[in-house]
């Protein structure tokens, strides 16, 4: 009789614990609902495309910013945008004294065009979780004066109600995609210079003060 008690103990032990579990919020879950704003100290977009099949070109704008509309009830009901100055390129171009490759990707109207087009812009329309820490995100990217949706794969690397350094509510995440750069019209050298190409994004993101 008291190892049947013993037995039963247990499981009404393990059972509790699991439902603690099940009924625990994620950390991202606690965090304050609000605008949050990315720290351009801790963010990154880099970009590559294939050259000539022999390999990945790789690129990086500088200057953009993004904020996210948090909803900690119902995060798939969060809205995150997105602006990029295409002005911001950096290849690491060898031989920048002989040519600035830089500015010339940005403002040739076969290419960035930052000229009629000064921004990159990105608004998410839809947020599916996955699992506790990924995410897939569709959103409109408008590119050169063309709207289409594009799509991420998003993980959900950590969220602090304090951080150490700030003091503030923060989160962060990474984020890729692959897009076809034909479909918003830079066609050029295509398919020599790959059609394809792959966005790789890193972000912390913290609450602005109400």
């Amino acid at each position: 009789m008291k190892l049947i008690k013993v037995i039963s103990v247990s499981i009404a032990l393990f059972l509790s614990g699991c439902m603690s579990l099940v009924l625990a919020k994620s950390e991202f879950e606690t965090l304050p609902s609000g605008v949050y704003e990315l720290d351009l100290t801790h963010a990154s977009i880099v970009w590559k495309v294939s050259h000539l099949g022999l390999s990945n070109y790789v690129a990086r704008f500088s200057d953009f910013e993004s904020s996210i509309q948090y909803n900690p009830d119902n995060i798939e009901a969060s809205v995150v945008t997105a602006s990029i100055n295409p002005m911001s390129i950096e290849t690491a171009y060898p031989n920048a004294s002989e040519k600035d490759f830089d500015s010339i990707l940005a403002t040739d109207e076969a290419w960035f065009n930052a000229g009629a087009f000064s921004s990159i812009d990105f608004v998410s329309t839809n947020i599916e979780m996955t699992s506790e820490s990924t995410a897939v995100m569709t959103g409109e990217l408008t590119f050169l004066g063309v709207t289409k949706p594009v799509t991420l794969d998003v993980v959900f690397n950590g969220a602090m109600k304090r951080q150490p350094f700030s003091g503030k509510p923060t989160m962060g995440f990474s984020a890729s995609t692959v897009i076809d750069r034909t479909m918003w019209g830079m066609t050029k050298y295509a398919p020599n210079i790959g059609a394809d190409v792959t966005v790789m994004i890193e972000g912390e993101f913290a609450k602005l003060e109400d």
